[in-house]
């Protein structure tokens, strides 16, 4: 398999975004046959002593754990972006640099994502839970469903909050953050931190220093340092689209960048695709509640994205989830991957019908596209009108909301 495309993730903030509201989008990029599910893990209390089963290895649980609503390739158990109950968003780069990824089975980078949502109520507080976590158990093992082949890589991380945004990249258990407050800000498969560093491992540059990679000749630049010769260049497709929006940047205009193709931030090659899409609108004001909205499918183009909030006893979607395979699922039996089961879940199914519409009758696809797009718009129109209004939302109007959305996408289909 060829090296992985890049993924994209975005964040504005006022003044770049509409109405005093911060909004983060992601393209999972991924190989094109992997199916994505979309879940929710209500908040829990664990007993002391307890332990979690992450993708390769087994950790200590914490005391309580936050819910999180997550998309995440469906063989493994983290995540390639989400968030949580306390609008903190998370999401997964792959990258690589010029110390080598571990095949070694550890955590993942998607196994982080979903740790940080679980344990962390601020974007600070994810960043903390992440980096202790890699200290501890470093990182490593295949990203991919593959039995012939180990793609092991680093991680980097974009974690939002309603306030502020870090970017946090990895290698091994070495890692800078650079904390944002303002203004867009674009991250991809490459590193893209430079000099401007707010916080760090404590032995990152005696270690750098060690390995002969940096003197204090010159500014510590972490892209410069870690990347492979020139591979640290600006992540800008969909940045300057963002940019270009003034201060208007919406859900929408998010929406909007994840699907064009053009730019290359909606991929669609041979080997790769955009698996699935999030875009999470995080008003600043936290008398308003967090709007997140899942494609559960692949190519944004041909998707339509469906809002969650989070409430008590929010409706779970099975129409989203993947069958489970238990202890019989080739990802947990070593050696791994010697099979590949239908992990196809009933809307995923119900998209491949779709897309073959589309491409073997263009009139029907188009006229059953342009249904699809206004029944986003309908999603998206009162989304809004819950951020405007000046009574506080009650939380049986929105308990169904993504169910809801899942079903009625159904039924266009059938």
């Amino acid at each position: 398999m060829a090296a992985a495309p890049p993924s994209y993730c975005f964040v504005a903030f006022p003044p770049c975004s509409k109405d005093g509201l911060v909004v983060f989008g992601k393209n999972s990029a991924r190989p094109r046959d992997e199916v994505q599910e979309v879940v929710y893990f209500a908040a829990a209390t664990h007993d002391p002593g307890s332990k979690v089963e992450c993708t390769y290895i087994e950790i200590e649980q914490v005391p309580k754990t936050h819910a999180v609503v997550l998309s995440r390739p469906s063989w493994l158990w983290g995540a390639e972006m989400g968030a949580n109950e306390h609008g903190v968003c998370v999401a997964n780069e792959a990258v690589v640099t010029r110390e080598p990824a571990s095949e070694s089975e550890a955590l993942l980078g998607m196994d982080l994502v979903r740790l940080g949502l679980e344990r962390g109520a601020t974007a600070r507080e994810a960043l903390d839970v992440i980096v202790a976590l890699l200290e501890e158990h470093g990182q490593g093992g295949n990203y991919y469903e593959d039995g012939s082949s180990c793609h092991a890589f680093q991680s980097a991380f974009l974690i939002v909050d309603r306030n502020e945004a870090w970017i946090l990249e990895t290698s091994g258990k070495y890692w800078a953050a650079e904390k944002i407050t303002e203004g867009v800000k674009c991250i991809c498969n490459q590193l893209s931190l430079t000099t401007k560093i707010d916080a760090e491992h404590p032995e990152l540059r005696n270690y750098v220093r060690s390995q002969g990679w940096w003197n204090d000749d010159t500014d510590f630049n972490f892209s410069e340092v870690f990347s492979l010769a020139d591979d640290h260049l600006a992540c800008c497709s969909g940045r300057e689209s963002l940019e270009k929006q003034g201060g208007d940047v919406s859900a929408q205009t998010m929406i909007d960048v994840l699907r064009d193709k053009d730019s290359g931030v909606c991929v669609d090659s041979e080997s790769f695709l955009t698996t699935a899409s999030i875009v999470s609108v995080l008003p600043q004001d936290p008398s308003f509640p967090c709007v997140h909205y899942f494609t559960g499918t692949p190519d944004p183009s041909r998707s339509i994205f469906k809002p969650f909030i989070f409430v008590d006893d929010v409706k779970l979607v099975p129409k989203v989830q993947s069958p489970s395979f238990g202890d019989d699922d080739p990802a947990k039996k070593i050696p791994r991957f010697q099979e590949k089961p239908d992990r196809r879940h009933e809307l995923y199914k119900a998209h491949e019908w779709a897309r073959s519409l589309l491409e073997s009758d263009q009139d029907k696809g188009q006229k059953l596209m342009r249904i699809m797009l206004d029944l986003e718009k309908q999603g998206l129109e009162a989304m809004e009108d819950i951020l405007t209004r000046t009574e506080i939302l009650d939380p049986a109007e929105v308990v169904d909301l993504f169910y809801d959305c899942v079903d009625t996408e159904l039924k266009f289909f059938k």
